[in-house]
């Protein structure tokens, strides 16, 4: 029997485990899963904290709909009744300037119409058709924005979704990276906007091309509509979806199990896990690690010191979120109709955005109550990442007060931090994972499979989970197994 051992039981290292217990079922063969979680329970920042009717998303709260690789692990879990797609009312999304939230135009009247942007600066974006392609090997998405659309669209256009996403620093990420369809766009059709209408969606489909990262779109449709999708979540918060996979992989996840060692033997892989006398080891044909670049690269340090280097030079961006309800009595009207805003680093705020959780997803409050998530911290801003509860709860009211015009006295409030939140993709990762990919192929039976590598969102999750299956089937000379995207 086939042995393999996954570390790190969050949504990678779940979905790679159900995809190759897919395998082995398709193909009449066992195969030994173990999945080695150093956490007493699974889902790594997936995670929904239920309180006093209140879900709140720790992380991640869902996946675009028009991302097939979620869509097909949700179909083949059988979990289609459990989704939950966004409010049609949360088709509203803002931009903070001059102090004031501004709605992001959704039609090009409404383009010409808003004050997101100048007058001067809408002139330059609409000349960005005959703005010549770019030539640089990997350039930053700052640099690529601002050579494409002008300094002002970069700002209040390209830089508040970047942080949305990434919580990350535009003139240090990758546009190759981290938003390689655009990228491509320009090297295929010499501009964005002649790409954009030669896709039959001009400049509205553009700019969702962005947004839509970020915010995903209501089902009424709007500036994120077309390959943005809507966004998507569970009934309950994605701790369901992660509850589903814990259910499906069973005896084969090890809670508590803190992986101390990693090496190579004459029949693949030993693994050890545990604390002082309780120390397992877990041998093994294929070894997956399913955990953060930092985790890996401090378990591969002693027997690998060149490939750890490079996982270790792979940087976080630290960011805590501060949740807060308040009777929606004592809002304004009308405060929270919408999907929430982002703030860009121009306006010089403490905060890079807050979601208007329970008028995306109104199960996300109990009767009468309102959510609201905040983000905090980022590439740019660490320290206010690790700044005190008594110093960041009321510096996050604040902002709320000044923006939402919301002076309320908050329900419940809920601070979650991230020391090692989101993965930056910064210039030069692409050249990294090359070097990472080359020192993988001459260490057999060793896999990768994270959003520290090719995408952080939750699609990309799946994706990665699919291809790190087949890779191991195939390493252990199995059909490469057919389910999902």
């Amino acid at each position: 029997m086939d042995r393999i051992v996954i570390v790190g039981g969050g949504i990678s290292g779940l979905a790679t485990a159900f995809r190759l217990r897919q395998a082995a079922d398709a193909e009449g063969r066992a195969l030994q899963i173990t999945i080695l979680e150093a956490e007493d329970q699974p889902g790594g920042k997936m995670r929904s904290d239920r309180e006093g009717g209140f879900v709140i998303e720790r992380g991640p709260n869902g996946f675009l709909d028009s991302r097939l690789n979620a869509l097909g692990l949700m179909v083949d879990l059988g979990v289609e009744n459990l989704l939950m797609r966004a409010d049609k009312n949360a088709a509203k999304r803002f931009v903070c300037r001059d102090g004031r939230l501004v709605p992001l135009p959704e039609t090009p009247p409404a383009f010409l119409r808003s004050s997101l942007l100048s007058g001067a600066a809408k002139r330059r974006l609409m000349h960005e058709p005959w703005i010549p392609a770019g030539t640089a090997h990997d350039e930053s998405i700052g640099d690529l924005a601002a050579r494409r659309m002008g300094p002002e669209a970069r700002d209040y256009l390209v830089d508040p979704m970047i942080s949305g996403v990434y919580a990350g620093d535009p003139a240090r990420l990758s546009a190759a990276a981290a938003l390689p369809r655009l990228v491509l766009m320009e090297r295929k059709y010499g501009s964005w906007i002649r790409g954009a209408i030669a896709l039959q969606g001009g400049l509205p489909r553009l700019l969702g091309k962005i947004a839509g990262r970020v915010f995903g779109r209501g089902p009424g449709g709007g500036i994120s509509a077309g390959p943005s999708g809507v966004l998507t979540s569970f009934k309950g918060g994605v701790t369901t979806l992660v509850q589903v996979l814990a259910e499906r992989v069973g005896a084969s996840l090890r809670l508590g199990a803190p992986v101390t060692s990693i090496e190579r033997v004459a029949t693949g892989w030993l693994v050890g896990a545990g604390t002082g006398e309780g120390t397992h080891y877990y041998p093994a044909d294929a070894l997956v690690l399913a955990c953060p670049a930092d985790v890996s690269s401090r378990l591969l340090q002693s027997a690998f010191p060149s490939l750890s280097g490079e996982l270790g030079a792979i940087p976080y961006a630290s960011i805590t979120v501060v949740a807060v309800g308040f009777n929606k009595a004592d809002l304004p009207e009308g405060a929270v109709d919408g999907f929430g805003f982002l703030v860009p680093e121009v306006e010089h705020r403490p905060v890079l955005g807050v979601l208007w959780d329970s008028s995306i997803f109104p199960d996300r409050a109990p009767p009468g109550q309102v959510l609201l998530r905040a983000m905090v911290g980022g590439a740019r801003h660490p320290d206010l990442a690790v700044a005190a509860d008594d110093v960041l709860v009321p510096m996050v009211l604040q902002q709320i007060a000044e923006l939402m015009g919301i002076r309320a006295t908050p329900t419940r409030v809920r601070v979650v931090r991230w020391a090692q939140g989101i993965p930056q993709y910064n210039v030069g990762h692409l050249d990294r994972m090359a070097r990472i990919d080359a020192s993988l192929s001459r260490l057999p039976g060793l896999f990768l499979c994270h959003n520290s590598y090719r995408g952080i969102s939750l699609d990309d999750c799946c994706r990665e989970a699919q291809l790190a299956a087949d890779h191991v089937i195939s390493h252990l000379g199995v059909m490469p197994c057919q389910g999902g995207a």
